[in-house]
């Protein structure tokens, strides 16, 4: 049975809110932590990665527990809002650290609070996109559920990204830290209230009976899977080369654009790209669909994505005294961003269904409980990257301001610093993509074609036809 109006609203309110707290962790503990409460950039990156890699293990065993779940309320919706309640909270504290804890205490605080944010959005994430291939058959039905959902959290990310600066500044006036505490407070409520409306209104459908696998098997299960090892992949590259960006693009404007009103060009800078992130998913997209395949807009998007940097290189280098002219290379970045995060889930889905065919199960929850893990496997990486950044070119407000009532700081960053954050921001993120096309185009055979083969089959095999 195909999915409501109501069941598809919801859904799409649902990705709304958590990657509204996805983004504001993706994209501010490391500045939080690092900027304003005076963590080495070293110290943050170490945190940050290694919290990924115990990710490596908590997330492929949240797929078998929701796989092992069987309630009166179903498999997904359970651990959908047991992990955003849990999660709310520790988003709340991880952006509310203690004015008493300094040096070593303020260190043991980020790491506690990120791995257990890392922990609680794994118990919510991997139930809310396993439900896609559960409610869905292949085909259009899927890649419109795809796409309703990832436009949807494009919404929720952009509206992070252009009001955070904002909102913080607003709530907290010159405090920063307050700012930050108060915001977080917000975007937690709000994610309550979206995954609420989610569990209530829709309702699962059931997927196929079967075994539930054992850790051992999910881990066979998946190498098996050479699609979805491909798709994982590629997801990691591209995530890594956006997450790198948009880790240092605030201390671009920051400590490099600068201007005693920083803060604004910035959000205006995450407004207007933004607005092009949720177009491409909402507009491009489906005009791009219309006239070719899902692997040849993914071709065209990276292509895309990498004409945005060589741009924002190319210009950074020039008098940058105007905002708007960085709208030509953030065209190109979020757009092809938007379509991208549409791309990955569809492809991703359908390995599902491939993996069916090859091993005879059909584990939505193991397949894409590798999503959740690389997507912040993607912002361990890049974090450190960005710390790396910001140590090398000793970019922090301590080293940019030697008063506190010093608000331009980009007058007192060397310019030898600068040029190294612009090439951090643009020539590592052209050389992740690069070999994300490389790989791809050499590894990836889930054409058009070949789902509709899979899911003919799949359809015959059910109906026990040949």
């Amino acid at each position: 049975m195909k999915l409501s109006i109501e069941e598809k609203i919801s859904y799409g309110l649902g990705a709304v809110g958590k990657d509204m707290v996805y983004m504001l962790s993706a994209s501010y503990v490391l500045y939080y932590f690092q900027d304003i409460l005076g963590v080495s950039a070293f110290a943050m990156g170490v945190i940050l990665f290694a919290a990924r890699i115990f990710d490596a293990f908590n997330d492929p065993v949240m797929g078998v527990i929701v796989a092992k779940t069987n309630t009166r309320w179903g498999r997904f919706r359970p651990w959908l809002m047991i992990g955003t309640l849990t999660n709310a909270v520790i988003l709340y504290l991880m952006f509310a650290a203690p004015p008493a804890l300094d040096g070593a205490g303020m260190v043991a605080y980020a790491a506690i609070t990120y791995i257990l944010w890392g922990v609680t959005y794994t118990m919510m994430d991997i139930p809310y996109w396993s439900m896609i291939p559960a409610f869905t058959t292949g085909g259009k039905e899927r890649e419109g559920l795809s796409t309703l959902a990832r436009s949807c959290a494009g919404v929720g990310s952009a509206l992070v990204t252009i009001f955070t600066m904002m909102m913080v500044h607003k709530l907290g006036g010159n405090n920063e830290r307050v700012g930050f505490q108060r915001f977080s407070l917000i975007v937690a409520f709000l994610f309550v209230v979206f995954i609420s409306i989610t569990c209530f209104t829709i309702k699962e459908a059931s997927t196929v009976d079967m075994e539930t696998p054992s850790v051992k098997q999910m881990f066979q299960a998946l190498l098996n899977n050479d699609q979805a090892m491909v798709v994982v992949i590629a997801i990691v590259l591209i995530n890594t080369s956006v997450y790198i960006t948009s880790n240092l693009v605030i201390y671009f404007f920051k400590y490099d654009f600068g201007g005693t009103g920083w803060y604004n060009s910035y959000t205006l800078f995450n407004m207007f790209g933004g607005a092009i992130q949720i177009l491409s998913m909402m507009v491009l997209y489906p005009l791009l669909r219309k006239i070719m395949e899902n692997v040849k807009i993914f071709y065209l998007t990276l292509g895309s994505a990498i004409v945005g940097y060589v741009l924002l290189f190319a210009i950074a280098f020039t008098d940058m005294s105007n905002v708007y002219i960085l709208f030509a290379p953030g065209f190109f970045i979020f757009a092809a961003n938007g379509v991208l995060q549409v791309l990955t889930t569809v492809f991703l889905a359908n390995t599902v269904d491939y993996g069916e065919t090859k091993t005879g199960r059909r584990d939505e929850s193991v397949i894409f409980s590798m999503q959740t893990f690389v997507v912040k496997l993607a912002s361990g990486i890049a974090a450190f990257t960005a710390s790396i950044c910001l140590s090398i070119n000793h970019l922090s407000r301590e080293e940019a301001s030697e008063a506190e009532q010093v608000i331009d700081f980009s007058k007192n960053v060397a310019a030898s610093a600068k040029i190294g954050l612009r090439m951090f921001m643009s020539l590592i993120p052209i050389f992740g993509l690069i070999i994300a096309i490389v790989i791809f185009s050499r590894k990836f055979i889930l054409t058009e074609t070949k789902v509709q083969e899979i899911t003919k089959q799949l359809k015959d095999k059910k109906t026990g036809t040949q």
